[in-house]
């Protein structure tokens, strides 16, 4: 066996490895959403007997609302997240790229430092701001911010777009502006178009990120009737002494599947939007 033949048996066989120890938490989840209480402790990964009522009546186990309910309102915080991140983010973007205005190179500066901020260190100012406004326990503290490029990722989208948009060459807006077209219709008819890869990335990051904001939801959604599929979870710790492992591990399992949907859906544009402001930018 030839040297160069070894190391590669030998690399992916620790690779091999690797991601079992990686993927074997996932499995543990799969199979302990369909087992018993009583077969939570053991260490086998699939139940002697599959529990599909764990999915079933997890789903309307929590009192007065069924999971239905809980991921309308998911889904209704999402899309509207969705809508004003990518048309407020495109919109920066393309002011930074395209137009020219007094201290622009300062302003972008500024915004990529903030990408070096932490979220906790804005966490409490924007609580005492949107409690002010009356906003705790409504939509508003999510929406506002994604509205105005802000938000979870929003520097983070603005940049990815900026360099995107600057490898589209100036010659087609010139050439717009030839036959009449304003900025903006420079932007919603030549500009979107031709960013569809980023903007995809932009949405599928944009999706992941605010469905897997639980701490963002916790803070400031207080009623049950407002509640997201992630903040649904915890009410099986709250409501019951006994608590129902397999229903719990089953409807989080469910909570992932959108995510996932979305991610397969869009692979190939996500993997063109990355590579493509990789090389252009």
């Amino acid at each position: 066996m030839s040297p160069t033949l070894r190391r590669t048996m030998s690399s992916h066989l620790f690779l091999s490895l690797f991601s079992i120890i990686m993927v074997y938490p996932i499995l543990w989840w799969v199979g302990a959403a369909f087992k018993s209480n009583e077969e939570m402790s053991s260490p086998s990964l699939f139940p002697t007997q599959w529990l599909w009522s764990n999915f079933t009546e997890g789903w309307v186990a929590l009192p007065k609302y069924t999971f239905t309910h809980f991921y309308m309102n998911t889904f209704e915080l999402i899309f509207g997240l969705l809508i004003t991140s990518v048309i407020s983010c495109s919109l920066v973007a393309f002011g930074f790229a395209r137009l020219d205005f007094p201290l622009k190179n300062m302003w972008f500066s500024i915004l990529m430092v903030t990408l070096m901020l932490p979220n906790q260190v804005t966490m409490v100012p924007q609580y005492i701001m949107f409690n002010a406004f009356g906003w705790v326990n409504s939509y508003l503290p999510f929406y506002v911010p994604h509205a105005l490029a802000g938000g979870i990722g929003g520097t983070f989208f603005i940049f990815l777009l900026v360099q995107f948009i600057r490898a589209i060459p100036k010659e087609l807006d010139e050439s717009a502006k030839m036959d009449g077209c304003t900025w903006f219709g420079i932007y919603w008819r030549i500009i979107m178009p031709l960013t569809k890869p980023a903007l995809v990335t932009v949405t599928i990051y944009c999706f992941l990120w605010n469905w897997d904001d639980f701490f963002g939801q916790l803070l400031y959604i207080n009623s049950v009737d407002k509640y997201t599929v992630g903040l649904a979870l915890k009410l099986f710790v709250d409501s019951q002494s006994a608590l129902p492992w397999g229903q719990l591990l089953a409807m989080s399992f469910l909570s992932i599947v959108p995510a996932l949907i979305l991610f397969f859906l869009a692979q190939r544009h996500f993997v063109d939007g990355i590579a493509s402001g990789a090389v252009k930018g």
